[in-house]
């Protein structure tokens, strides 16, 4: 009978057991695991059938053929005997409507020259009416202190939702207004925005949640909180040499920081930009917020004022030279506005003579020729250690000589085996200058191996073309190692110790980007630890971009020290907010001793008291600590 009451009762604590178990696991699924899956529910993205993406522009369908070239090409409204055939002018400005025949910009392909469109321009009273439906949108939009993640995690993930379904359509977008090849366009327009959206999808809320700081003794009873909250409106002016990806990088950086944004594009590029800031309004749209959140000006410079001196504008981020920055600072410091300027550089790559010159050839290739030297962060200087120079110009220069350039998108017919290399330039504005600093640098003593000059494409004359250029024996004296060239120029400069090579690399006015190559790592380390650069790669090129949760910028002329990118980035579109309250609220309050109550009974007293808590809190010895407490109690008897 005991046998079997013990038996009994040892079955019931296991069903016991087993009940408690599965009460706690059917809690825990409920307290913790419930909300994360109705939270991934949420931020679903909508599907694309139900997103109304705008249709893809004639100009760049594969089946596309150009009618109308002008000889001339220019953004400038050309004259009719300009085209070589009659064009229709459609005047829509930026929001797509039909404006007057006003100021206006023409888009144009710059690797044929084919007519794309004529876009009438905003004026000062369409940006100002523009940003203030941004900031009417923000407001309605955004809680304040972060309490929408969801909802903003929802937009980005539909953006990249668009950008992977419609990847090929934003590429030869981007190709058709820039020239550029479908492989530079992939690379530099739709990888690095991914990459950007991955970062801001899984770190935004990381980034800008609040925070808890840590206190002292005096303090003890209170709690100390940064709060990160939207600025509002924040405005960036981009440039031309990647509309896809400078447009999208603020607007994400933006919507996932919970403010509005304005983004000027750059007048050569208008065409491309709006389809995106289209594709956007989309996406808003589909997620139930409102398209005001992003608004798009497209302006000439003379307007452009309106824009950058706005005192409902925020932040301003701008990308482009180093005297149209300096405008608008000037023009932003009218209102108190805080910049982040991203600048030019004049890039080094330092080839050490350990470094594998057969394994990185071809990275040295892209990084002087990608996007047609069209990158901030491109190779402008490679300083090669003369014990293998000869070995280093044997790899170069056979493949600079038989780079292909051309149209991607109209000389690359499906099925065949032809090849584009290198695109156009956006425009042949500098052509005079690129070539007389060559010709300056060739009278110097430097020597010129491939290219050189404008070429002149026998199948697109109106295109803007410049050889891939390959010149060696460049020395710091000469204005080609000086001024950024922004080109599909392979300049190449020798050293004979390392500490000239770093010399050289720090011998110019920027700081932006920077490489170092060699088989030490202890010696690449001792070498960027030199660099003057808000970025070093070691053993390759400007792949730090791809990480976004790194910042972006540089020193000296290549920027004002601020950042994008990261996220230094992200908390530079806040307003830092510190919060101090009682960890106890109604229990344990602040009270002013009454050693220095109001009129003070006796001046000296409240002094000694405040002396005698000065010295028992920043006490170094036991004793001091001591002294300053019998302090605070003598003074306050």
């Amino acid at each position: 009978m005991t046998e079997t009451t013990l038996i009994f009762n040892t079955s019931m604590t296991q069903e016991h057991i087993v009940k408690v178990a599965l009460t706690f696991f059917v809690t825990a699924i409920t307290v913790f695991a419930l909300p994360l899956i109705v939270t991934s529910w949420r931020e679903t993205p909508p599907s694309l059938e139900k997103v109304d993406i705008p249709s893809t522009p004639e100009a760049a369908k594969h089946d596309w053929k150009p009618t109308n070239i002008l000889d001339r090409p220019s953004i400038v409204p050309a004259t009719r005997d300009n085209v070589r055939e009659t064009r229709s002018r459609s005047t829509k400005n930026s929001n797509g409507t039909k404006g007057s025949d006003v100021d206006t910009i023409v888009a144009y392909c710059p690797a044929t020259g084919a007519y794309l469109d004529e876009i009438v321009a905003d004026s000062e009273a369409s940006i100002d009416a523009k940003v203030r439906k941004a900031l009417m949108a923000q407001e309605k939009t955004w809680q304040p202190q972060g309490r929408n993640w969801t909802q903003r995690r929802r937009v980005l993930k539909t953006i990249k939702a668009w950008m992977v379904r419609d990847m090929d359509t934003l590429v030869r977008v981007a190709c058709r207004d820039t020239g550029k090849t479908a492989i530079d366009a992939v690379l530099g327009e739709i990888l690095v925005t991914l990459s950007k959206l991955d970062w801001l999808i899984k770190n935004s809320e990381k980034v800008l949640r609040p925070q808890t700081r840590p206190n002292n003794l005096l303090l003890a009873h209170k709690r100390c909180t940064v709060y990160y909250e939207p600025v509002g409106v924040v405005t960036a002016l981009v440039s031309w040499n990647y509309p896809c990806h400078n447009a999208l990088s603020p607007i994400l950086a933006g919507l996932a920081s919970g403010n509005a944004v304005v983004v000027k594009c750059s007048e050569m590029v208008v065409w491309s930009t709006q389809y995106y800031i289209q594709g956007v309004h989309a996406c808003l749209r589909a997620c139930g917020l409102s398209p005001d959140l992003v608004q798009l000006v497209c302006c000439l410079p003379p307007v452009a004022p309106v824009l950058t001196s706005h005192p409902l504008v925020r932040h301003l981020t701008f990308i482009g030279s180093e005297s149209v920055a300096k405008m608008v600072a000037r023009d932003a410091a009218k209102v108190m506005t805080p910049c982040c300027l991203e600048l030019g550089g004049k890039d080094p790559m330092i080839v050490l003579e350990d470094a594998s010159l057969s394994f990185f050839v071809q990275t040295w290739l892209r990084a002087a020729f990608g996007s047609g030297g069209q990158n901030c962060i491109g190779a402008e200087r490679f300083i090669v250690s003369r014990k293998i120079m000869q070995k280093f110009l044997d790899l170069v220069t056979p493949k600079v000589k038989i780079l292909r350039q051309g149209s991607f998108l109209d000389d690359v017919a499906p099925g065949t085996k032809q090849g584009i290399d290198v695109g156009a330039m956006i425009s042949d504005n500098r052509f005079d200058a690129l070539e007389a600093l060559i010709a300056d640098a060739e009278s110097r003593g430097a020597r010129v191996l491939a290219g050189g000059k404008r070429f002149n494409h026998p199948n697109h004359p109106s295109g803007h073309y410049f050889a891939p250029t390959l010149i060696v024996d460049v020395t710091p004296d000469m204005p080609i190692a000086q001024e950024e060239l922004f080109a599909p120029i392979f300049l190449v400069m020798p050293f004979d110790t390392v500490e000239e090579a770093v010399s050289l690399a720090n011998g110019t006015r920027f700081a932006l980007g920077s490489s170092v190559f060699g088989s030490n790592r202890s010696v690449c380390r001792k070498v960027a630890d030199q660099l003057h650069a808000g970025m070093v790669n070691i053993n390759d090129f400007a792949v730090s971009y791809l990480n976004q949760g790194l910042p972006f910028g540089g020193n000296k002329a290549s920027g004002n020290g601020q950042r994008f990118g990261g996220p230094e980035g992200l908390l530079a579109l806040c307003n830092t907010k510190a919060v101090t309250e009682d960890r106890f609220f109604s229990l344990i309050k602040t009270a002013i001793p009454g050693p220095v109550h109001y009129p003070h009974a006796d001046s000296l007293k409240a002094y000694a008291f405040v002396v005698g808590l000065a010295t028992f809190f920043g006490a170094v010895t036991w004793g001091e600590s001591l002294v300053g407490l019998w302090s605070l109690i003598r003074s306050s008897l």
